[in-house]
């Protein structure tokens, strides 16, 4: 009888792989980036972390003895989902790991606004020396923050240090430390008004698709700043690029675009008031770390016990 097999699809440093080992001692574990020896392994794997859609191709078109999916992403909008529910594979995400990076660029874009340091910057290419920018504070200002998940709530914490209201948005409008007053998803119209910032970090799936359009920008403040971390295509970009350009809005930090990489013919690229990021506010050198150590190995060992996986298995249902 052959072993059970894993194959893992980014490097690890060998104290994981180690560590492992340790907890499925008669397993192979395969442990390569290289992708033209995946197709040696992945029809044999029962377990399989890290995903493209070549592998994918591969599986669903043959017998697979594939059981359990680890993500190395948090969103979960590009598997294929209805095959991983029909042939009851789990899929377990990277959700949690972005928290501290993340929440530190959207400060990062908050404070870069507000003191125009993106403005100071490009003054800086140019030597040109100017002091008569306009200047403002982020302190008792207001952030709405919609999707208050783990990024959400590390936001919210920061937030509350300079002193800020905060707003949130969740589906079920249950309450949560450091946010002033939660909202629910059908008062999302409610809160818009009322903010300084607006922090989206929403994964994709039916209900947020395009959850942003041009009726949503027009509730915000002409004062008020964009921030979108979560997935471009909850958000009508036509709609936000006219939104900043007629003034309905301040400003814009985007890390996540409808269609990435962002075309070289966006407008966004030449307006004054968007600062882009090449979705990667959450990449950190701790990644690895948090994916192995906080998801992966509890998982595993509830998983040879053939227990439940207890830490961030996707509900289809939801597509999160």
């Amino acid at each position: 009888m052959s072993n059970r097999k894993m194959l893992i699809l980014h490097d690890i440093d060998q104290n994981y792989i180690q560590q492992i080992k340790d907890i499925v001692p008669d397993w192979d574990v395969v442990l390569d980036s290289d992708r033209s020896i995946w197709p040696d392994h992945i029809q044999e794997s029962e377990v399989i972390v890290g995903w493209t859609n070549e592998i994918g191709t591969k599986i669903f078109h043959q017998p697979t003895k594939l059981k359990w999916v680890q993500s190395w992403s948090a969103g979960v909008n590009t598997f294929p989902v209805d095959d991983f529910s029909s042939r009851e594979i789990k899929l377990t995400s990277a959700k949690g790991v972005h928290a501290y990076p993340i929440s530190e660029t959207i400060i990062g874009f908050m404070l870069t606004f507000t003191r125009n340091l993106h403005t100071y910057i490009k003054n800086q290419t140019k030597k040109i020396w100017s002091d008569s920018i306009s200047m403002k504070e982020i302190h008792e200002k207001t952030v709405g923050i919609i999707g208050v998940g783990e990024i959400g709530k590390e936001t919210a914490k920061i937030a509350k240090a300079f002193g800020m209201t905060v707003l949130g948005v969740r589906h079920s409008g249950k309450d949560e430390e450091y946010v002033d007053k939660m909202y629910s998803s059908n008062q999302l119209h409610n809160m818009l008004p009322l903010c300084d910032y607006v922090v989206v970090t929403l994964p994709l799936t039916k209900d947020t698709y395009h959850l942003f359009s041009d009726k949503e920008f027009k509730l915000m403040k002409p004062s008020s700043f964009f921030i979108n971390i979560g997935r471009g295509q909850t958000v009508v970009e036509d709609d936000l690029i006219k939104a900043l350009i007629n003034g309905e809005i301040a400003g814009a930090g985007l890390d996540v675009f409808e269609t990435e990489p962002l075309s070289q013919e966006s407008p966004l690229w030449e307006l004054d008031n968007v600062i882009i990021t090449p979705h990667n506010s959450g990449l950190t050198d701790y990644y690895t770390k948090r994916v192995i150590e906080n998801i992966f190995i509890p998982n595993l060992k509830q998983y040879i016990q053939s227990k439940a996986l207890s830490i961030n298995l996707v509900d289809y249902s939801k597509g999160y």
